[in-house]
């Protein structure tokens, strides 16, 4: 370790490769070091990471920013993280007034609002509609095909926006604005039944947001269908749910079973004390997508073959596993870490490795560990997602 200094003058140590048993050695070559400072368990791995195992983190502080007068958007898919195959992240934000327009998707679309609040729109394809207003903590979900828009309320808003499929890209959207833009006028006026001098001032190419007013009241936009509203709600109020409780924090699980219209995509909303670790767990029916929300963590990552991989992962960040990877997550700072884990599938399923060796017979995980009796006595019977 050597000193360094920050721009406010305050003195930091500057992180070497070198490991507690003195393993490595000192890195006096170009080097980003505060880079290295936030990544410490990847500078110096711990001794039981081995092999090879690709990436499996990134920074929405490393895409690109899609900025418009009304909002910005940035997104993380197969391209920026390529073993993400199963789902694509988008961070959006929105000012007071602006709007994601009307436009649908060839994925379905499962969000989580980060912040402030914002008015939801949709159509099914029976013509049942669906207005709703969501505020932090809050879900929804639109099946592929079905046509929405998102708007940003008083204080606007920001969001996560998920998608069931890596490769997915939200600069590639079915908008109004765009399908408009490329119909010719005469096509458009057979279609509406008016005149075509109807469509001038229209956009020439996709909006994607724009700024607006901040509309009225929900029941001031409220427009009735013939047809009634969609049967199942596409919005869920995720911390309304009862938590489960354990010493190191809490989980909050959301699929099919409890939002019943998001069937392609699972979730769970972890909370983790500093001090606490989600348990040594996998998923066997799904890779997982992560999402980090505050704090800072870090995770390791067992792929079989004797190959481990630990990475750090803060706020902002994007963290996944292939299906059935062995892994946990500890709280390495001083502050709660909250964190998303996202599914493509229609139910959350994870195995505990404690509670699988409690509910074997005693002596077979005696003799394949050759545990002590001190670890075989500790074993629970139920789960614990937090530790």
């Amino acid at each position: 370790m050597s000193k360094g200094t920050q721009k406010h003058g305050k003195p930091f140590i500057v992180p070497q490769p070198i490991r507690k048993d003195g393993a490595g050695g000192p890195d006096r070559g170009p080097r980003d070091v505060m880079r290295d400072l936030q990544n410490p368990d990847m500078l110096v791995p711990p001794s039981t990471d081995n092999g090879l195992l690709p990436n499996l983190r990134m920074s929405f502080s490393d895409t690109h920013m899609q900025l418009n007068h009304g909002g910005w958007s940035r997104e993380i898919t197969v391209r920026d993280l390529p073993i993400a195959t199963t789902l694509a992240g988008v961070n959006m934000s929105l000012t007071p007034g602006g709007v994601r327009e009307l436009h649908w998707h060839q994925q379905s679309e499962w969000a989580y609002m980060i912040l402030g609040t914002a008015r939801i729109t949709s159509v099914d394809q029976n013509g049942r509609n669906f207005i709703a207003d969501v505020g932090p903590g809050d879900l929804w979900f639109f099946p592929k095909g079905v046509p929405h828009s998102i708007q940003g309320l008083d204080e606007g808003c920001e969001f996560l926006l998920v998608f069931d499929d890596g490769a997915f890209s939200d600069l590639n959207t079915l908008s109004i604005s765009d399908w408009f833009a490329h119909t010719p006028k005469d096509v458009l006026s057979l279609n509406f039944g008016v005149s075509e001098a109807a469509f001038e001032g229209m956009p020439v190419e996709q909006v994607y947001i724009f700024q607006d007013q901040v509309p009225g009241s929900l029941a001031s936009q409220e427009v009735q269908s013939p047809y009634g509203t969609v049967p199942l709600s596409f919005k869920h109020r995720l911390l309304a749910q009862t938590p489960v409780i354990t010493p190191g924090g809490s989980v909050r699980i959301v699929d099919s079973s409890n939002f019943p219209i998001s069937t392609t995509v699972a979730a769970a909303l972890v909370e983790i004390k500093p001090g606490g670790m989600r348990e040594l767990h996998w998923h066997p029916n799904a890779d997982e997508w992560q999402y980090y929300l505050t704090g800072q963590g870090r995770m390791t990552v067992f792929g079989g073959n004797g190959i481990a991989r630990t990475f750090d992962y803060r706020a902002g960040d994007v963290g996944y596993v292939p299906v059935a990877m062995g892994h946990y997550i500890q709280n390495t700072g001083k502050d709660t870490l909250w964190f998303l884990e996202i599914f493509r599938s229609d139910r959350f399923e994870d195995i505990s490795l404690n509670q699988w060796m409690a509910l074997t017979p005693r002596e077979l995980v005696r003799d394949n560990l050759n545990a002590s009796t001190e670890l075989l006595n500790a074993l629970r019977k139920q789960k614990w997602p937090v530790v």
